[in-house]
């Protein structure tokens, strides 16, 4: 049976080590050190190595494994053919990358070449996409630009956000790593070269970024909302107190670019072309609530202008 080494940290990395533990003999897991977390500030271990440890998986948890020479003989003696990485975050050296047999493998929740960088799933909701996926690649020095073994897609619909999508894409991609390494490391599979013409990247998001410009249009707006969720989640400002946009829908309706109408039975914002409908909205200091329930109680609502 294949010996996997596994190195990944947050939650969405723990059902590809679930995956691998189950079809494969995962010899060891390297993650990120347990942080303190909570009101306390008590140490806290990562998602994967809480899942490790249910799994009865050996972990170490380097600070730098690039520093650490006795991290990377425990590595050595776990006599690993193949290391797969799912969000560790640390960078990998060449002595690291190059250890077993076969090159080491990533998950990227994109369709490479498209969304290379920190937030591929939010990217693609951004750029408007038909359809989101996962792909596994063979690791190299450069970001995200490793050679493409194998991809697997699927539509993406106007409910989908980041944090919905992310739980979907994390089982994507561990059954596709469970359906991938087998032909892979028999020699079956051929890693492609990514087109590099075709390449996107999308960085970091902002706290910033999350707040709504009006003059936008509806479609984009909508967008935004759906990609910065759960973090850092959009916003407007009204009364001069922070409104959070949950969620909402675009609209063919047209209103002045900002002001808040009433059309039927909802709760329209203008923008450059249609309008958005509010759905759910957050205000300042309260739970969130339906636009209807946040309107009964403040009806100066409509006719103002968020800013």
């Amino acid at each position: 049976m294949t010996n996997i080494v596994f190195l990944g940290s947050p939650v969405f990395a723990v059902p590809s080590l679930q995956a691998l533990a189950a079809n494969f003999n995962v010899v060891g897991v390297v993650t990120q050190p347990d942080r303190p977390a909570g009101r306390g500030k008590k140490l806290k271990p990562s998602p994967v190595k809480a899942a490790a440890l249910e799994l009865d998986i050996p972990v170490i948890t380097p600070l730098n494994l690039r520093k650490e020479p006795d991290s990377i003989a425990q590595i050595k003696a776990w006599q690993p053919d193949i290391l797969v990485v799912v969000a560790f975050g640390q960078i990998l050296s060449k002595e690291v990358l190059y250890m077993a047999p076969h090159d080491t493998i990533n998950i990227h929740f994109s369709l490479l070449p498209k969304h290379r960088g920190a937030a591929p799933i939010a990217g693609a909701i951004l750029a408007g996409d038909a359809e989101v996926g996962v792909t596994i690649m063979e690791v190299v020095y450069k970001l995200d630009a490793g050679a493409i073994i194998s991809q697997r897609s699927m539509p993406l619909e106007a409910h989908h956000t980041t944090r919905n999508l992310t739980d979907v894409m994390s089982n994507l991609g561990a059954d596709l790593l469970v359906d991938t390494i087998p032909d892979y490391t028999a020699g079956k599979l051929t890693p492609t070269q990514q087109d590099e013409s075709q390449m996107s990247y999308i960085g970091k998001i902002d706290k910033s970024d999350g707040h709504i410009n009006w003059n936008e249009d509806a479609i984009t707006i909508d967008r935004k909302i759906r990609a910065f969720d759960p973090w850092p989640g959009t916003f407007s400002f009204w009364n001069d107190q922070r409104l959070k946009i949950i969620s909402g829908t675009p609209t063919d309706v047209t209103a002045p670019i900002g002001q808040v109408i009433q059309h039927e039975d909802t709760i329209l914002v203008g923008t450059s072309t249609g309008s958005l409908k509010l759905v759910t909205v957050q205000p300042q200091g309260k739970k969130a609530m339906s636009a209807a329930d946040f309107l009964r109680g403040n009806p100066e609502f409509v006719g103002s202008t968020l800013a």
